[in-house]
């Protein structure tokens, strides 16, 4: 192993490490555990709205917290109902393209409080190839989704995005 790849290695099990122990403050439902099927996102599984993690076989950190927003960010009515592909749960179809972006706006918040690059989220093997757009969108405060957040009353109303009031959404607009 090179030492690139050495330094490398370092750095992706302390950025997980990180997101883990903020994931484990804010109370989001989580679970280390030994996944054997085939998954979306490596190492990743929605199981019944809790978020199970194999750090094993984990590619990229920033892909915790894009599945950590897709709970946070999810009607709490229909939070249990998260479970694999979160298009194909049976929730309600009109809700989850706006939760997508409340999913996306959430991470950029989360990995900013945490203290890590955007790049940690937005690697280059995500985001269908967009991710130094999205990069170049929240670094340049023209990102989306934040106003879902703002209206889920997540948002510090004296300090607006990105800083969190609440990290789980509790506004149910059933």
């Amino acid at each position: 192993m090179s030492e690139a790849e050495l330094i490398k290695g370092k750095c992706m099990q302390a950025n997980t490490t990180e997101i883990l122990e903020f994931l484990q403050h804010i109370k989001l439902p989580m679970e280390l555990c030994k996944i054997e099927q085939h998954t979306f996102l490596p190492g990743l599984r929605l199981e019944k709205g809790i978020l199970q993690i194999d750090t094993q076989k984990l590619l990229y950190p920033g892909d915790i917290l894009h599945e950590a927003g897709h709970i946070a960010v999810c009607e709490p009515t229909e939070r249990h109902l998260l479970s694999d592909n979160v298009y194909q749960s049976g929730r309600n179809k009109d809700w989850m393209h706006g939760e997508e972006m409340a999913a996306i706006a959430w991470s950029v918040a989360a990995i900013e409080y945490i203290g890590l690059p955007l790049d940690v989220v937005f690697h280059p093997h995500g985001y269908k190839g967009q991710s130094q757009s999205l990069i170049n969108a929240f670094s340049n405060n023209t990102g989306f989704g934040f106003p879902l957040l703002g209206a889920w009353e997540m948002l510090d109303p004296q300090l607006g995005y990105p800083h969190m009031q609440k990290w789980l959404r509790e506004v149910s607009w059933v």
